[in-house]
């Protein structure tokens, strides 16, 4: 197992809270209320960086673009200072269309960011209104084109489908679009429609109609198979990328690597530990500027909880699990510590949604067990064996 860290960033800030979203983020703050924050950030990577080799970095948010090139550079270097960056290492902004110039773009490469993630959500204009986006997608083919310009050859786009009121040829529409912009890879999730956000009380009252599972899994699949066509290769359940540019960073997350999270609510999990600041952006800065940390949540996992964890993250990887691997890991077979689910699991290989078979590669043999595109429809069904 790698011991290069993963670091995740976590930049609260953004123009206007998207209709579905549920994640910790501020709408509308002001310069001084950015600045303290990177202060804060900054400060808290000097009290908890411990100069290990990292080699992914990812500002997530939020809308990190909102920040200037300086403020990110002060991330940056605070980073540069405490941990030991690789040559190679891959440094992800997420960012909106429409939030980014030319100017802007080329600070960012100058601190070493390397790659762009746009939320694109749809190139429907209709779907994007509804949505809540504050982008259109003229806004999108511009983003693109400047990030191009500046010099950027790494580049995600993020897409949404299974949308209220969405049709299939509208889905179908925006993979053209977007697949037109040549992107080295592209993420595409069905909608999640989460408690006490606007879209869910749309739905709740009748202001909208939700699509049924039939007609997500319709756009699902028709995704799947147009990305294939235009060379993007499936590597996890929701991520398509062109040879070579699979994301780095978030494979940590998916094959159980040890990571960092900085800023609110930002979670990490190194060897074996899970821990997390809180989603209180005012104790978050008071408890830095008063030089205490601000983790307010840890947790010890159990060999079971990390072996559980290991098959659900992996499962959504359409390499799947390596079962000796797993062996090697938590000292048992899958058949040893899971007893009670075999014979259900079984019939799901029967049935078509699970593989288990012998693999050879680099002068070595292993036992993979993955999902099956079917699979993948049911794929909480099955990982729930194993919780």
């Amino acid at each position: 197992m790698s011991r290069t860290l993963g670091i995740y960033i976590h930049i609260p800030f953004c123009v206007r809270k998207c209709n579905y979203c549920d994640f910790t983020s501020l709408a509308g703050a002001d310069e001084e209320l950015k600045q303290r924050y990177i202060t804060c950030l900054s400060k808290q990577i000097q009290m908890e960086g411990n100069g290990r080799p990292v080699d992914s970095v990812f500002f997530g948010g939020g809308t990190p673009s909102l920040l200037s090139p300086s403020q990110l550079g002060s991330v940056m270097e605070a980073l540069r200072r405490e941990f030991s960056l690789t040559k190679d290492c891959e440094i992800t902004v997420e960012a909106n269309p429409g939030t980014v110039t030319e100017e802007s773009l080329r600070g960012y490469q100058s601190l070493g960011i390397n790659r762009l993630s746009f939320g694109v959500q749809s190139m429907e204009d209709e779907i994007l209104e509804r949505l809540g986006r504050i982008h259109r997608s003229e806004d999108a083919v511009r983003s693109v084109e400047l990030t191009r310009r500046a010099g950027f050859d790494n580049l995600n786009l993020d897409l949404m489908f299974g949308i209220p009121g969405q049709s299939l040829d509208q889905w179908t529409s925006t993979l053209e679009k977007i697949t037109k912009l040549s992107p080295e890879h592209i993420s595409f999730y069905s909608l999640q429609v989460e408690e006490g956000t606007p879209i869910y009380n749309d739905i709740k009252y009748g202001r909208l109609t939700p699509l049924t599972d039939e007609e997500d899994r319709a756009m699902y699949h028709a995704g799947l198979a147009y990305l294939r066509q235009q060379g993007y290769g499936q590597y996890e359940i929701s991520n398509g990328a062109k040879p070579g540019r699979e994301c780095r960073h978030n494979r940590k997350y998916w094959t159980m690597q040890d990571y960092v999270g900085f800023g609110l609510a930002a979670h990490s999990f190194v060897d074996g530990i899970r821990y997390s600041a809180g989603d209180d952006l005012r104790a978050y800065m008071e408890a830095l500027e008063d030089n205490r940390t601000p983790r307010e949540w840890v947790h010890e996992n159990t060999v079971e909880e990390t072996a559980s964890e290991f098959l659900f993250t992996g499962l959504r990887l359409t390499e799947g699990v390596d079962l000796e691997e797993f062996q090697r890991r938590f000292g048992a077979s899958l058949e040893e510590m899971y007893p009670q689910s075999m014979d259900e699991l079984e019939r799901f290989r029967q049935q078509g949604f699970v593989v288990t078979r012998e693999q050879r590669g680099l002068g070595r043999g292993c036992r993979r067990m993955y999902l099956t595109e079917r699979g993948m429809d049911i794929s909480n069904r099955i990982m729930a064996l194993f919780v």
